[in-house]
């Protein structure tokens, strides 16, 4: 019988799986797009579809619940304030997953996870914004 094979161990403990998926999530929520394995991506579309149903409730448990998951209050703060407002109306379905080709080194198979209605100048800002503060430092 093939009882517990709900999920995809991805050949990690599950306290490497744990932390994967938190900064996988993280990342997501910042650049609101990010390329991973298709493996990775099926499993960590339940994981963020979660978190936004949290956000919609928008309450302090629902707050400390996605603080609990995620590595940074930075992540919370936007997920709560910026993606929980702009899903409000939305009955699910929040993440999209599209398959974009094979990885030249391994032939793993790659894919792109986004949010469903994404801002498309949010990808990469926070990376542009730390190099400004960066080169105006300097």
């Amino acid at each position: 019988m093939n009882h517990g094979a709900g999920y995809r161990r991805l050949n990690r403990t599950h306290e490497h799986r744990k932390a994967l998926f938190a900064n996988m999530a993280g990342s997501l929520i910042e650049h609101e797009q990010i390329k991973t394995t298709l493996p990775k991506a099926k499993e960590l579309r339940p994981i963020v579809e979660k978190l936004i149903t949290l956000a919609k409730r928008g309450d302090l448990h629902a707050r400390r619940m996605a603080a609990s998951q995620l590595k940074q209050d930075a992540y919370v703060t936007r997920l709560f304030d910026i993606l929980g407002p702009r899903y409000k109306d939305r009955q699910g379905g929040y993440i999209r997953v599209l398959k974009a080709g094979f990885r030249y080194g391994d032939m793993a198979p790659m894919a792109i996870i986004e949010f469903v209605d994404r801002d498309p100048a949010a990808k990469g800002a926070a990376d542009r914004a730390r190099t400004a503060t960066d080169d105006a430092e300097a």
